[in-house]
């Protein structure tokens, strides 16, 4: 046999072929008549017509070589012709892109030089061939669907950051993100496209024409009477905004839509699929023909069930096919086009992939007698042409395509050879292999055929126009009925079909993770999850590096698909080992997070860095876990820290010396992990931009040197993972207080540990995008129900506007029907029943994870943060995302799995072992949204006392030095319902304007929890010193925020009243609107401390009380003064009703001061409101006014002067019956009355003091204190307050030490 391949590197086996005298030496082999038969059968002609055996030649071994090379070189002569160079085509016979000068602004171009990914604001490229005459075809497989324009330019065309492909005179160009056609100008044309769609960009040079087809459905002529002639030549071009990425097809693989008289760029190797074809024949010709060696003759055999069975003489037949096939079988085009098609063709008889076990036998025989490159290189195009196909497919409604496709991987995976070697150096290293979990949604529904799945369309009616769900449930009407159980059963169709997907794609995986597989190497899981790791921290790594990341709805897909493979596996191992959990029990134990075995690159911790932790936590580690720190890597991880400095420093200075070569188009070497957006590797960086590379703005993440750690994992075998007797592997160092029982295998649990990981890197945001479309249904409801309305209303001679009305229900509904089908597929594909339970098992699996670390103390920092976010965020998405289609109280538990979350809530949000901010304030937040829906609530109330009272306690906790605001606002949530006039869910005022989101907590009907207001009032009586700092710290922010407001509506009322047209900052008016509902929820903070712990303020046995009241009381006047006054600034400013400033009005705060003053005023005894009146009368700036403005009262003065505006309504809480009871506007009256009579006694008694007795440092009242030593003098209200913070004299700045009543002298 003759050596192929000349001039090749590469060895080749070499198979000794038996001579006549040896022949019979060699069993097996049959005679030569048999032999000469069975060649014959096999090696048949290129017109398949055999001559009679008497013209036959005589075929042995030793002469089937030659003819062998006489059947391939048949028809050569004929097919040399097509290699020749085309007429009208000028450029290399190889069509790529253009990545030396043909390129505008930012690109990463692929490996390959046929994918592209924007990185700049329009960056455009061509190719490398250009045509003038003839027909023209090539394809762009869009891989995002945003803004492109495709098409045709020429040499001459200038492009730049804002003008692309068919914004000059001679380049066109199709958009469908904005569904146009471009030459200079714009018109409409074609359908829009989606990911996962294929263009094909025609250019008839005949005819001077330029057409599209989307999907192989053409979008008809776009552009005629293109410019032709001399010098006139058009290459394909691209220019595409940020982010966005395509991948083109010139011709290196076959057309996916070929169109009749049109050829593509690059010819096909017509020889090599002539060669590649034939061989492909006599394959299936061996596989066809047996041997009967006993009866001396050939027989058929069925082919699905063809073993080798070691002939020799079909296994050197073979070898002489491979000779020859191998070779062929390293291009991209010939594995599509013949080894892809010839495997597909094996599947289409049906069953399942075990019934075809003929291509287990050709992988077999491929590595047995292909060089090890050539099957290495063959398996690598076949994965990536399935993915292509599969992620490039159109969607039909049986998805019979991408079945097709997932059930060949399967067939080529379940070789254990091939799925090695694919999971070592293909899947996860050049493959987005994620792509093969992911499951398109269709954006044009007809084009997927959802209209004959879905014939029915219906949409929920249960909405009012103000976008809240209508109180009274209308009876479903009968067409109603027959309308809903159509739509739900063909959406029961739909999800049938999705399931069979689904079930293969996890099939994918049981296949990647099974650890049984331990011939030759490895098992397949351990290598996967080595992959994993890598896949992992790469999508953590570069958050903002577009070309690295999976696309977040990959993510969802690949969640859920690892998901139901994971627990396959943990429940198998439960059913062998019954001591192990069972998945629904799962968890991730604690030493994971500490003991070093698992990489969580550089995630930030519970109690902050790693380094930090082992530093500060290396006598715990060794106490509980029995971990020693060794004092040298601590050294390491500190100079570590330094060395990163320097080596930035030396690649910020290395990244800029290839910019020079940039100038001229030269292509950056990009770090080889990159991966494409089109399946393969991207690694050239296009730049037009040399000198703001030179000084880069911003760091581009392209150009640094980046550095990756090399994961610990690569380098792990099974027995580090699993561990052997006396190594507990990814279990060491286990806590006392983890039960020393078998959870399942270790591997499983780095798998759930990812899971969580994949959940927060992108699962939980694009859960909440893809409501989006479910908000469309609402809103395009209510539209169509509001038109149907006004229909109805519509006067019979008013024929026009009854014309209009009725076009727009047509739109409404044409809206509705197509929005509806795609709804049904995004809840079977994201927010099925199915996907629900497995987002509540993620939950408590973080829940349980959480727990179990909770116990191990100070080693609880080692946890890393996103198991906390993961376990909000899921929660959220289960209330939030869900609820459209299935109820989260229909899940097991339910109400228990929401108590144990209410209880990590609880104690986490304020634990000192947290320490990050952002953590915890999500914490906080989160509690702060529990507390607001009635069923969340009660689960907080049912957690165990002491949890509840040290809740209580951290939220008490002084207002300083730490985020106030969301602890204020569970406060008020609290007590939301309790207080006076605080019944409302909107502000009265804003009743009639559009709401926001009905499902917002701050729009939640109020649901006090008496139970824990009860457990603030026992604090505050009980702790002497936690209630005076927790409401010195209130009245501080109180004053702090009311003063701000009143600076900034200063501020923007002088802005209003300047002659000249002005705005006023919008987010200046957005501080301003915070800082007045700051301002109402810590009066209402007060209100509830006042009704709940009314001895704080009036018991002056208290050290503080008299202090306290005298600084509410000082503050309440003044509010009531700003707020009150007639034709006073907030009055302008709330008739301006600015937006942003929707929510400032009279009536919150108003009512706010009113309860606090009932209760001191009214509710309570006769001693408490003796001192209550005392001091508030006392304080200067009370006035009567401000009481009598609550009922309308005005005075005489503003009464006539506001005489002539009749139409200006005055502020009175009788208007506002719907939300204050009238026993409420009695003990306002009662208070009104009280204070009237007592302020006139007042005035009647009160002597004249002179100013020599007034206190020197607020002139509001007598001097009532003398300091120790220094003897200096004021009001105790002033040294109380003063003392308060600082410990130094008013006037001489000694220190004091104590406080003496001073009473004047009477002979003075």
């Amino acid at each position: 046999m003759t050596s192929r391949g000349a001039g090749t590197a590469f060895s080749r086996k070499n198979y000794r072929l038996s001579t006549e005298p040896e022949k019979s030496k060699v069993t097996g082999i049959v005679n030569s008549r048999l032999l000469n038969d069975y060649l014959h059968r096999v090696f048949t002609s290129a017109d398949g017509n055999q001559p009679a055996a008497a013209y036959r030649k005589h075929l042995t071994f030793q002469n089937l070589q030659e003819h062998l090379e006489r059947l391939l070189a048949e028809e050569n002569g004929s097919e040399d012709s097509r290699d020749q160079v085309a007429e009208g085509r000028l450029g290399p016979s190889t069509v790529v892109l253009d990545h030396t000068s043909g390129f505008e602004g930012l690109l990463l171009v692929d490996d390959d030089l046929l994918g592209v990914i924007g990185h700049s604001n329009f960056g455009s490229i061509r190719a490398t061939t250009c045509v003038y005459k003839g027909k023209w075809i090539y394809e762009v497989l869009i891989s995002s669907q945003g803004l492109m324009q495709i098409g045709w330019c020429t040499l001459n065309c200038r492009f730049n950051q804002e003008e692309g492909v068919g914004d000059t005179p001679d380049s066109y160009a199709y958009d469908g993100n904005r569904v146009r056609k471009w030459n200079v100008t714009t018109t409409n044309y074609g359908k829009s496209w989606a990911a996962g769609d294929i263009v094909s960009c025609l250019i008839d040079l005949d005819e001077g024409t330029i057409a599209f087809c989307l999907n192989g459905i053409s979008l008809g002529t776009a552009f005629d009477n293109i410019t032709r002639g001399a010098g006139m030549a058009y290459f394909p071009a691209i220019s595409l905004s940020f982010k966005e990425s395509v991948a083109f097809n010139f011709g290196s693989r076959p057309l996916r839509y070929p169109v009749e008289g049109y050829r593509p760029l690059q010819d096909p190797p017509v020889a090599d699929l002539v060669k590649a074809r034939k061989l492909l024949g006599y394959l299936k010709n061996v596989i066809h023909i047996g041997i009967d060696v006993t009866e001396g003759k050939l027989v058929e055999k069925d082919t699905s069930m063809w073993q080798l069975q070691g002939e020799p003489t079909v296994l050197i037949t073979l070898a002489h096919i491979f000779n020859y096939f191998s070779p062929l079988m390293c291009k991209v085009y010939l594995v599509e086009d013949v080894l892809m098609t010839f495997l597909l063709s094996i599947l289409e008889r049906g069953g399942a992939v075990e019934a075809h076990p003929l291509i287990q036998q050709l992988l077999d025989l491929m590595w047995l007698l292909m060089e090890e490159y050539e099957v290495h290189e063959c398996l690598k195009q076949l994965l990536m042409s399935l993915l292509r196909a599969y992620r490039f497919s159109p969607i039909i409604p049986d998805l019979g395509l991408q079945i097709h496709y997932l059930r060949l991987t399967i067939a080529v995976l379940k070789h254990e050879k091939s799925r090695k070697y694919l999971l070592s150096n293909v899947l996860f290293d050049v493959l987005r292999s994620v792509v093969f979990f992911y499951i398109k949604s269709p954006l044009r529904v007809e084009e997927a055929g959802l209209q004959e799945l879905i014939p029915t369309t219906w949409w929920p009616n249960r909405f009012t126009k103000e976008g809240k769900e209508s109180k009274e449930v209308k009876e479903e009407s009968a067409e109603e009925r027959l309308r809903r159980r159509a739509y739900e059963r063909g959406c029961q169709r739909l999800k049938k079909r999705i399931e069979v997907v689904e079930g293969l794609q996890v099939q994918i995986l049981k296949l990647l993770l099974n650890n049984k597989d331990r011939g030759g190497g490895e098992a397949s899981r351990y290598i996967f999850l080595n992959k994993f790791r890598k896949f992992l921290q790469e999508n953590a790594s570069n958050r903002g590096n577009l070309a690295v990341l999976c696309p977040p709805e990959y993510m969802v897909c690949f969640l859920h698909r690892l998901i139901a493979a994971l627990r396959y596996f943990w429940d198998g191992h439960k059913a062998k080992t019954p001591a192990a959990l069972s998945s629904e029990e799962a968890y991730v134990p604690p030493q994971l997070f500490y003991n070093g075995k698992v990489d969580y690159f550089d995630l930030q911790r519970l109690g902050g860095l790693l380094s930090h932790l082992k530093k500060t936590l290396k006598d715990d580690l060794a106490a509980k876990a029995n971990i020693l720190i060794d004092p040298a890597e601590l050294q390491a991880v500190t100079m570590d820290d330094l060395d990163e400095d320097e080596e930035s420093a030396t690649s910020a200075a290395q990244s800029q010396r290839p910019s020079a070569a940039l100038a001229i188009g030269g292509a950056l070497a990009r770090p080889a992990w990159l991966s494409s957006p089109t399946l393969g590797r991207a690694n050239r960086f296009l730049s037009t931009a040399a000198v703001s590379l030179m000084n880069p703005r911003r760091p581009l993440g392209a150009l640094e040197k980046i550095k990756v750690l090399t994961l610990r994992a690569e380098q792990r075998t099974r027995e580090d993972i699993e561990g052997t007797h006396g190594n507990d592997g990814l279990l060491l160092g286990r806590p006392p207080e983890e039960p020393d029982e078998p959870i399942t295998e270790n591997s499983l649990l780095e798998v759930l540990d990812g899971i969580v990981m994949m959940y927060n890197l992108s699962v939980h945001q694009q859960l909440g995008k893809m409501v989006g479309v479910s908000d469309d249904v609402n809103e395009y409801a209510m539209a169509l129900k509001d038109t149907e309305e006004k229909i109805s209303r519509c006067p019979k001679r008013r024929r026009d506007i009854h014309e209009e009305l009725l076009k727009s229900q047509k739109v409404f509904s044409e809206k509705l029907n197509h929005l509806s089908r795609r709804l049904a597929w995004i809840n079977v594909t994201i927010y099925s029943k199915e996907k629900m339970q497995d987002i509540y098992w993620l939950l408590r699996v973080c829940i349980r994870t959480i727990e179990h670390g909770d116990r191990t103390g100070s080693l609880f920092a080692f946890m890393p943060e996103f198991y906390l976010s993961v376990a909000m965020n899921s929660y959220s998405a289960l209330k939030n995302y869900f609820s459209p289609v299935n109820s989260m109280e229909e899940l097991p538990g339910y109400e228990e799995t929401l108590m144990r979350l209410a209880a990590i809530l609880a104690k986490h949000f304020a634990d000192s072992r947290i320490v990050g901010t952002d953590i915890r304030d999500s914490l906080m937040q989160a509690l702060a949204s529990y507390v607001c829906y009635p069923h969340s609530l009660r689960a907080v109330e049912r957690i165990p006392e002491e949890q509840r009272i040290s809740m209580m306690k951290n939220l008490l906790a002084p207002y300083e030095q730490r985020p106030w605001a969301q602890t204020n606002w569970i406060l008020v949530r609290l007590w939301r319902g309790c207080g006076f006039g605080y019944r409302y869910t909107r502000l009265p005022h804003l009743l009639k304007t559009k709401p926001e989101d009905a499902s917002l907590p701050s729009l939640q009907k109020p649901c006090p929890s008496t139970l824990l207001q009860r457990h603030m009032a026992d604090l505050l009586c009980s702790d002497r010193d936690l209630a005076p700092s927790f409401l010195n710290s209130v009245l501080n922010q109180l004053n702090w925020a009311f003063s701000e407001f009143i600076g900034m509506i200063q501020e923007i009322q002088q802005a209003a009243e300047r002659l000249e047209r002005n705005f006023v900052d919008s987010r200046q008016l957005k501080v301003c609107a915070t800082c007045f509902d700051l301002s109402v929820s810590l009066l209402r903070v007060l209100e509830m401390t006042v009704t709940l712990a009314p001895d704080i303020f009036l018991d002056w046995n208290r050290p503080s009380s008299e202090l306290l009241l005298r600084r509410l009381a000082q503050l309440l006047n003044q509010v009531l003064n700003r707020v009150t006054a007639e034709r006073n600034l907030f009055d302008r400013v709330v008739n301006l009703r600015l937006p942003g400033l929707e929510s400032v009005d009279h009536y919150p705060i108003l009512v706010a001061v009113t309860g606090i003053l009932v209760r001191l005023l009214v509710d309570t005894d006769v001693q408490g409101t003796e001192r209550a009146t005392a001091v508030l009368l006392a304080d200067p700036c009370f006035q009567l006014r401000s009481i009598q403005y609550l009922l309308g009262h005005a005075e005489p003065s503003a009464l006539a002067a506001a005489a002539p505006a009749t139409d200006k309504r005055h502020f009175s809480l009788h208007t506002y019956t719907e939300y204050i009871s009238t026993e409420e506007l009695t003990k306002v009256e009662k208070m009104l009355n009280h204070l009237s009579e007592e302020s006139k006694q007042a005035a009647a008694t009160t002597l004249p003091t002179s100013e020599e007795d007034l206190c020197p440092i607020c002139y509001a009242h007598p001097i009532s204190a003398i300091f120790r030593p220094c003897s200096h003098k004021s009001c105790k209200a002033c040294i109380n307050q003063h003392l308060m913070n600082n410990k130094d004299c008013f006037f001489c700045k000694a220190t004091i030490t104590g406080v003496d009543d001073f009473t004047k002298p009477a002979s003075s």
